[in-house]
């Protein structure tokens, strides 16, 4: 089951790429629960949310662009390190940033990911250590 989970997540981040919505809530789960660094410090829920977040991400960060730089299978848990890069949407200032994110899949939909600061963040969140 993990490595379904792993190929769940890498396929969403393609899907981003690609900036294909449709493929990217195919992968959702009806209820999955996200939050963001990058945009809102809320949470979002449901393909509603997903699809609000996705609009504010392209709003505030339009040319994004985001790069796997480690992802790690945990059991149930998977940890990704994703690179993104591009610039503001309102002042065009570019950006540099690794974020760590968690996720978790089940029945091959994602139910809930989420953004954090540092690796130590996100094992902390998730209740492993390095």
């Amino acid at each position: 089951m993990s490595q379904e989970n792993v190929e769940i997540v890498r396929r969403s981040v393609e899907a981003f790429q690609r900036r294909d919505l449709d493929a990217y809530l195919a992968l959702m789960d009806p209820d999955v629960e996200i939050t963001s660094r990058f945009v809102a410090q809320t949470t979002y829920h449901g393909h509603e949310g997903v699809s609000e977040w996705w609009e504010d991400m392209l709003r505030v960060l339009p040319d994004t662009g985001v790069e796997v730089q480690e992802l790690h299978d945990l059991g149930d848990v998977v940890l990704l390190a994703l690179r993104a890069r591009g610039h503001g949407g309102g002042s065009a200032a570019p950006f540099d940033e690794l974020t760590w994110m968690t996720a978790k899949a089940r029945d091959g939909k994602c139910i809930w990911w989420h953004a954090h600061p540092s690796k130590a963040a996100a094992l902390q969140a998730v209740e492993l250590r390095e």
